[in-house]
């Protein structure tokens, strides 16, 4: 009883409640107004075609444009009022100026080396041609002076995190999809908390939809009693909103300016197997120490910035040119972010450039396998042209919806030559990409609708990096504990029954 009174006054329940009624208002309001009215079904069929019109000539993903007309055209009176509150990845007017000025406080900090760009194009041409489209789309610097490391655990990478936290001297900030009350979130409280109390400046950043069931109300008042400087981002609120569909999903912390960490693991006990909900918890992070731990600096002042809307001065919290140069260079990293706002799929076409122009191999770790069709042409290219391609999804589930559509992609994968493998051991959260011995990226960005188009994000692209050869290190490993699938595990009792739901589950993923 008690667990169920929990839930029921539970903050998002309570919103998502709210919001449902709200959204249930119109629809019956719409529904009644049509059949007493001839002229309001009239018009609500006219507002579909214009919507429709609309969604066709936009220059969006054809799968998502696909997904909202089937709804509109099956059921208007449905389909348009959610499609105005939830279809739209544009932001209000208001909101996206708001970013831009943001974003423009920031660019004078990210001044471009033309040496290490022509460095790397001296060394691989087309792995410089990566490279600049993230300088041009993504606003994002290629970095020497950085030494990288990776981890193949999220147990690994805290014991890290809190060894480079008890050396802070200046300054700790944290931006973090989930925040949860555990053994993971205590040990890092406390250390934060000491922290904060020599005076060191520390700051946490969390997504309130994704905290919100995980920790009490109000939490943000304990750690501003430890001096602990906190900010929600995008709260919750029981009103529609469009923006409310956006959310900050990425995962960084940035100690004085200097060390960066970025990965698929939160801050809860099972990102580093305290307890085992779904098996064992596979991530992955990865350590930056040296020039390119600025870039996650100005990006978690970005959304920081955003929250808050208070101005600084950011040169405060870099390390000097002294210190960066003192560090040796370990291959080229380029830190990148991928926003909603600009209209630029960053972390996708980050991924197709590695898929595209791999030349022997490309290695994959995704928890969520929802491809939209760019995705999924290049996948089967690459593999129909000789490319060694693989990917590692889970074994065991989190979701079991998005467990499904995760298969219901399978079966044209292998028949295209794509090598598909499930982690036997248990859950892997991981989103990493690996080619030739030579590219990787580690961030937080999924094979998914809501990463790839809805979300903030934030990842690191390498080239020559010890982590490199560290992440194939680990994905051979995986790939020995992994099952690999065959195109007969995708067979079905009722063959015809199941390509049908399987074709419905493709069709609504962009709408989930």
């Amino acid at each position: 009883m008690k667990k169920i009174l929990k839930y029921l006054t539970n903050r998002l329940f309570i919103v998502g409640v709210m919001i449902l009624l709200q959204v249930g208002w119109i629809i019956v309001l719409l529904f009644n107004a049509s059949l007493r009215f001839r002229f309001v079904s009239f018009l609500i069929k006219a507002l579909s075609l214009f919507i429709i019109v609309s969604i066709v000539t936009k220059w969006s993903n054809p799968s998502i444009k696909l997904s909202w007309i089937v709804l509109i055209l099956v059921v208007p009176i449905v389909g348009v009022p959610v499609y105005l509150l939830f279809g739209r990845s544009n932001l209000t007017k208001s909101t996206r100026l708001r970013m831009d000025e943001v974003t423009g406080k920031i660019l004078p900090y990210l001044p471009d080396d033309t040496k290490t760009r022509a460095q790397l194009r001296e060394i691989d041409h087309k792995a410089a041609i990566q490279s600049d489209y993230l300088k041009n789309a993504a606003n994002a610097p290629l970095y020497q002076h950085t030494h990288t490391r990776y981890f193949p655990s999220g147990e690994k990478m805290f014991e890290s995190m809190l060894e480079d936290i008890r050396k802070a001297k200046h300054s700790i900030f944290l931006e973090f999809f989930i925040f949860d009350q555990g053994v993971m979130y205590d040990q890092l409280f406390d250390e934060l908390a000491k922290k904060a109390a020599q005076g060191v400046d520390v700051r946490m950043i969390y997504d309130d939809i994704g905290s919100i069931t995980r920790m009490p109300a109000h939490f943000y008042r304990d750690l501003q009693k430890k001096h602990i400087k906190c900010a929600a981002f995008n709260p919750a609120r029981p009103i529609l909103s469009i923006f409310m569909n956006h959310r900050d999903h990425r995962k960084l912390m940035v100690i004085d300016g200097l060390i960066a960490y970025t990965g698929g693991a939160n801050i809860a006990d099972e990102y580093i197997n305290v307890i085992s909900p779904h098996g064992y918890w596979k991530d992955a992070a990865i350590r930056l120490e040296g020039a390119a731990a600025g870039r996650f600096l100005l990006m978690f002042f970005e959304m920081w910035r955003y929250i808050v809307d208070i101005d600084e001065d950011y040169r405060v919290f870099l390390p000097s040119e002294e210190v960066l140069n003192a560090i040796d260079s370990d291959g080229f990293v380029q830190p990148y972010g991928d926003t909603p706002l600009d209209h630029e799929n960053t972390g996708e076409n980050v991924y197709l450039n590695m898929i595209n122009r791999a030349e022997h191999y490309v290695y994959m770790y995704t928890p969520y396998l929802i491809l939209d069709q760019e995705l999924m042409v290049a996948l089967c290219n690459a593999a129909k042209s000789g490319v060694d391609v693989r990917l590692v999804t889970p074994g065991i589930p989190d979701k079991k919806m998005v467990y499904k559509l995760t298969r219901a992609h399978y079966r044209k994968l292998l028949d295209n030559g794509v090598r598909i493998y499930e982690y036997s051991p248990g859950f892997l959260h991981s989103k990493c990409f690996l080619s030739d011995d030579s590219l990787a990226t580690v961030g937080s960005i999924n094979m998914d609708y809501r990463s790839l188009y809805l979300h903030f994000e934030c990842g690191a692209w390498m080239y020559g990096s010890e982590a490199v050869m560290q992440l194939k290190e680990d994905m051979l490993e995986v790939f020995q504990l992994s099952r690999e699938r065959t195109v007969l595990d995708c067979s079905y009792r009722y063959p015809l029954l199941g390509e049908i739901l399987q074709a419905m589950l493709r069709l609504l993923a962009p709408l989930l």
